[in-house]
């Protein structure tokens, strides 16, 4: 045989002979001996105490998954070690270890440890408990230190739980809560593998769940989409979700159907970090996808249904991470919308509504403005650009609103809705509004317009008011600031204007619209008769919160009333003089004035029988009258019939004259009438 093959076979020989002593060596090696010099290079590795304290084996297996090339016939090692501990950081408070494992089990690809990088297929937990804590301060304890930069890269592919038990304790986010988790039997019907149960809370809330995973061999696959099925409770929000997740590690991919529902949509900012506004109670159930990007991703909720209170919702939405803010965007589509469920939106729901969503009551039992704060801090978290519709919105069955149309913008903390326009009573109102968030106190702007609202479609159910074919014509302008209702129109400032032409008013119709003032007014004036209205015309100014009267006339068939005085809307309290003209002697309370006072809830009607009140009231009211060519522009947008606004507005503007020399009235009514 020549030389050179015999230093080949000799060389193969001897190599397969260096190959086969190697696996001998590992087979019959007691791993038990490197357990010192492993603890000590992991625990250098986290800069935390790693303890293997059980017995370290090492077998050899085919890799489990196919990969259809020479790679399936190499054998892998796999490690087997029992009763391994990972230490606390010193300042940890939820005992001396972080993981606690009765038995670990993981396999290595050896090819790429040529490269430095440790790939582990699988890594098997049995009776895990792992305990997960972050201080108030920021300090985290799955956060590990190291002295140096590692030179090699771990890559974990795969992991299972056998009857473990996860806690996590975080003083930033306010959760105490745990889960145990376990492993499932196989089953062809689904690819579920892993159960889970929770328990805790959040925020103070209690919190529970349960649900359902696949093989978190999937967590790095881009293919393989991994199955989830959850359930999860937070106080009286509830959220349930089925679907797919790809790469669950990246939240690569979402393609499921999301099922939400509590007892405010406010609740899922914790939640979700969106924005959104308090509402009554509600549930949605929709078909959410998305993907993640380097800036957070961009996820839709689609073609959503459900109801808010007794209003249903429907329609898209659609959040995508960006800079300076995200931004919440879509249509939102009402088929059947009641004004009470938009009260919460504004503060103006009741304090028994409040009860039943489990909040503090806020509305003083003596206030009839709202008082309870928008919430603004949180407006800087996230633009929005929503459109909204609302096809029918009842306010009670007597007065149905329709196509309710706006366009929601939120951006950096300003808030607008232009135009918010909807059809009511055979007319239609547009307006304008501004809320500016971006200080400590919202400064807001609000332009209103109503044109062309019929009388007898305002009240369909009012029988006596179907005889009458006027019309309400109406100009609003203020702006002001404050955190609520009643702080904003506490110190408002603008212009009120309107034109109400040709009705029918009695006690019985000011009663059907909420007018406590108006009916106490009226039945001093007329009793509990119906009188026919054939005018009334009001110009206000609204200084600091003060509305004061420039032009406020009524007039009836049997009397033309002149109003002056104001109205304090801080304080609720009101200070008017009513000083009527009779067009004959059929009504005796007509001969003197009577004066409005007190707060809105409880107004008090005094009445002056002087006949020297009479006469100087009168003439005060008629000096006092402001021009009244404001609301001109209101009668020539009214019908083209006859209009008598258009009358009483010539005779008006044509009858001021200065009171008598030394005749002046400043007497207060003292006792309630």
């Amino acid at each position: 045989m020549p030389r050179t093959k015999k230093i080949m076979l000799w060389s193969a020989i001897g190599s397969s002979a260096l190959l086969f002593a190697c696996v001998i060596f590992l087979l019959a090696f007691d791993w038990n001996h490197a357990r010192p010099w492993i603890n000590t290079h992991v625990s250098a590795a986290t800069g935390r105490d790693f303890a293997i304290n059980g017995d370290l084996a090492l077998t050899w297996q085919r890799p489990q998954v196919s990969t259809g090339t020479w790679r399936d016939w190499v054998p892998v090692p796999r490690l087997s070690a029992h009763d391994v501990s990972l230490s606390n950081p010193d300042w940890s408070r939820s005992g001396p270890n972080m993981v606690e494992v009765g038995h670990i089990t993981f396999s290595v690809n050896p090819l790429p440890l040529l490269n430095k990088t440790i790939v582990i297929p699988t890594l098997q937990l049995d009776d895990p408990i792992v305990k997960l804590e972050r201080l108030r301060d920021g300090r985290n304890n799955w956060t590990f230190t190291q002295n140096a930069p590692s030179a090699w890269t771990l890559d974990l592919q795969g992991l299972l739980f056998y009857k473990g038990e996860v806690s996590l304790k975080d003083e930033i986010k306010h959760i105490d809560a745990k889960a145990s988790i376990d492993t499932l039997q196989p089953s062809a019907a689904n690819d579920f593998v892993m159960d889970w149960k929770l328990s805790g809370t959040f925020n103070g809330a209690r919190i529970s769940g349960d649900g359902k995973a696949g093989a978190l061999l999937a967590l790095k696959s881009v293919d393989k989409p991994f199955p989830l099925q959850a359930r999860l409770n937070v106080g009286k929000t509830s959220i349930r979700v089925k679907g797919s997740v790809t790469k669950p590690q990246d939240l690569a991919a979402i393609d499921m159907q999301l099922h939400l529902s509590g007892a405010s949509m406010a609740d899922l900012y914790p939640l979700t970090g969106i924005t959104l506004p308090k509402t009554p109670e509600f549930s949605t159930e929709g078909h959410l996808t998305g993907t993640t990007n380097a800036l957070g991703g961009k996820w839709t909720y689609d073609k959503f249904r459900g109801k808010v209170g007794e209003s249903d919702i429907s329609g898209t939405l659609m959040y995508e991470s960006k800079k300076p803010r995200p931004l919440l965007s879509g249509t939102v589509v009402s088929n059947l919308l009641r004004l009470s469920d938009l009260g919460t939106i504004i503060g103006a729901d009741s304090n028994e509504s409040k009860k039943e969503r489990g909040v503090a009551a806020s509305q003083p039992e003596n206030k009839v403005l709202p008082v309870e704060k928008f919430t603004t801090e949180r407006w800087g978290s996230i633009d929005a650009d929503v459109k909204i519709s609302g096809r029918k919105i009842i306010r009670d069955a007597s007065l149905p609103i329709e196509n309710l149309d706006t366009h929601l913008k939120l951006n950096d903390r300003i808030v607008t809705l232009t135009p918010l326009n909807f059809g009511v009573a055979g007319g239609n109102m547009i307006a304008n509004i501004k809320l500016d968030g971006r200080n400590d106190i919202i400064k807001a702007e609000a332009k209103i317009s109503a044109r062309h609202l019929k009388l007898k479609q305002l009240f369909p159910t009012f029988q006596p008011m179907q005889a009458s074919f006027g019309e309400i014509n109406g100009d609003t302008s203020l702006s002001a600031t404050g955190n609520s209702i009643a702080s904003m129109l506490a110190s408002s400032n603008g212009e009120i204007k309107a034109l109400i032409s040709e009705g029918t008013i009695s006690k019985l119709l000011l009663e059907q619209i909420g007018l406590n003032i108006g009916n106490i007014i009226l039945s001093e004036l007329f009793g509990d008769k119906q009188v026919q209205l054939n005018c009334m015309a009001s110009d206000l100014t609204v200084t600091n919160g003060i509305i004061q009267t420039r032009t406020l006339i009524v007039d009836t068939d049997d009397a033309t009333l002149y109003v002056t005085g104001k109205i304090d809307l801080a304080q609720e309290k009101l200070d008017l003089t009513i000083n009527p003209k009779s067009k004959g002697l059929r009504i005796v309370s007509l001969r003197t004035p009577i004066y409005v006072a007190g707060d809105f809830k409880n107004p008090r009607v005094n009445v002056d029988k002087g006949v020297l009140a009479l006469k100087a009231g009168s003439a005060i009211v008629l000096g006092a009258l402001a021009p009244v060519t404001a609301l001109l522009p209101l009668v020539n947008v009214g019908s083209n019939e006859d209009n008598k606004c258009k009358v009483l507005l010539k005779e008006a503007q044509g009858k001021p004259v200065a009171p008598p020399p030394g005749k002046t009235y400043k007497g207060k009514a003292k006792n309630p009438a």
